[in-house]
């Protein structure tokens, strides 16, 4: 049997633009969270389907909304029936959360950081080098997750 009967032309892992070029999930989630990004608050997928460059169907769009609620992209409320969607971080914080799931995903965390830093650039490592010695004398550098107690708070 063939697989693939009864889909049309663009189903499955991948849609087409508007000028018949084919779009991978990435990129199909990357154009959902831009949307959502530019809403003026949550917005339903119907709104987004509507701002998506080419003809998605409804579908499809919810299929993409939810893998992106389940990766802790987006998040989602009830309204009457249906949900409102929202993008849970900007570019950065959801770069680093799929960085952090990658690393959640490997059983040697030293060899995959070790490996990171080592393939980073002069600039890259200064930079890092500078967040985490600020990271290291901020207010919850205590390891608590709490602001450190001073004598005059």
């Amino acid at each position: 049997m063939d697989r693939g009967a009864g889909r049309r032309a663009g189903e499955g892992r991948h849609e087409r633009d508007s000028r018949g070029r084919r779009r991978g999930q990435g990129e199909l989630e990357a154009q959902v969270l831009s949307v959502l990004r530019r809403a003026p608050g949550p917005a339903s997928a119907a709104w987004v389907q509507e701002r998506l460059d080419g003809d998605l169907a409804y579908t499809t769009v919810m299929t993409i909304l939810s893998r992106l609620l389940a990766k802790g992209a987006v998040t989602r409320e009830r309204t009457g029936r249906s949900f409102v969607w929202q993008a849970a971080s900007d570019e950065a914080g959801l770069a680093a959360l799929r960085m952090r799931r990658v690393l959640d995903g490997e059983t040697d965390r030293e060899a995959v950081l070790a490996s990171f830093v080592t393939a980073l650039s002069a600039d890259d490592e200064r930079l890092l080098r500078g967040l985490l010695h600020e990271a290291a004398d901020g207010p919850e550098a205590d390891g608590t997750g709490t602001p450190e107690q001073t004598p005059e708070g």
